[in-house]
């Protein structure tokens, strides 16, 4: 049986002025699956990350989530669809001036009519979901790096959404903070059937999470397919990427990579 589709990207072109940072970008995001976007630093992964939630326009190509096109956020469609969306930014985002439990409280005052109480309710069981169950009275900056994300991960989960973008949810974080975020974002899959992309570039953390990835190379998709179809490359930017070799191989269609999980064709 085939899986829906969650996420489609077409023919996406992206660029700053006049400046290309992604071209011609194709891909699909089934539900469950864990999809890595990966590459070298500059290669236009975040920039992917944020036209999928429609925080860039892009300048080609299109962008359906739940079978909807991402147009204007002020379109009310697209204004739906991000309701069932989850972002965890790079730097968190959290405000500095609100307790963590008002943080991720913010949401639901914005998006629903539920009673405070209701809501206090919600924010304690997700606050338990990320294993922080006494930080809500807390600042911001009274928390650790790696307790930052799992706040911000409660904050981007509050919602129940079916669909979780996480930015680089390891930067910054020593070794082991991250690999138990990295348990954590499998444990929510696991427990809770949800489609989560991750853009990073921590080895330790693809090899942890990922069932496929996209690899981007000078603005383009070099390679799509599962991991452990990526870890047997023998040459070509790939290889080098997880070998931590410095790449000079120039992109050309003769030496592109075309693996793609059967899913997606």
């Amino acid at each position: 049986m085939t899986s829906s589709i969650i996420a489609q990207v077409r023919n996406l072109s992206v660029q700053y002025g006049t400046k290309h940072v992604l071209s011609d970008i194709s891909t699909s995001i089934v539900q469950s699956e864990i999809r890595v976007i990966l590459g070298a630093s500059g290669c236009g992964k975040t920039t992917l990350l944020k036209a999928m939630v429609g925080l860039l326009k892009p300048v080609a190509g299109s962008i359906r989530l739940f079978d909807t096109e991402i147009n204007d956020q002020d379109d009310p469609a697209t204004v739906e669809v991000l309701k069932k969306v989850g972002v965890l930014f790079q730097n968190c985002a959290l405000l500095g001036s609100l307790t963590i439990e008002d943080n991720i409280s913010l949401p639901l005052q914005m998006h629903t009519d539920l009673p405070l109480q209701v809501i206090k309710e919600i924010v304690s069981y997700k606050l338990a979901q990320v294993k922080l169950t006494d930080a809500g009275p807390l600042l911001p900056s009274e928390l650790s790096g790696g307790m930052r994300k799992r706040a911000a991960l409660a904050r981007a989960l509050v919602l129940d959404p079916p669909l979780l973008f996480c930015d680089e949810p390891s930067a910054g974080l020593d070794p082991v903070t991250a690999a138990g975020l990295d348990r954590l974002l499998i444990t929510l899959r696991e427990s809770l059937g949800i489609t989560i992309v991750v853009v990073t570039h921590e080895l330790h953390s693809i090899e942890s999470i990922a069932d496929n990835i996209s690899f981007l190379y000078d603005g383009s998709l070099f390679f799509e397919g599962p991991f452990t179809e990526a870890r047997k490359l023998t040459g070509g930017p790939v290889y080098d990427f997880f070998t931590r070799q410095e790449s000079n191989q120039p992109l050309h269609d003769e030496t592109r990579q075309d693996h793609f999980v059967e899913t997606y064709q």
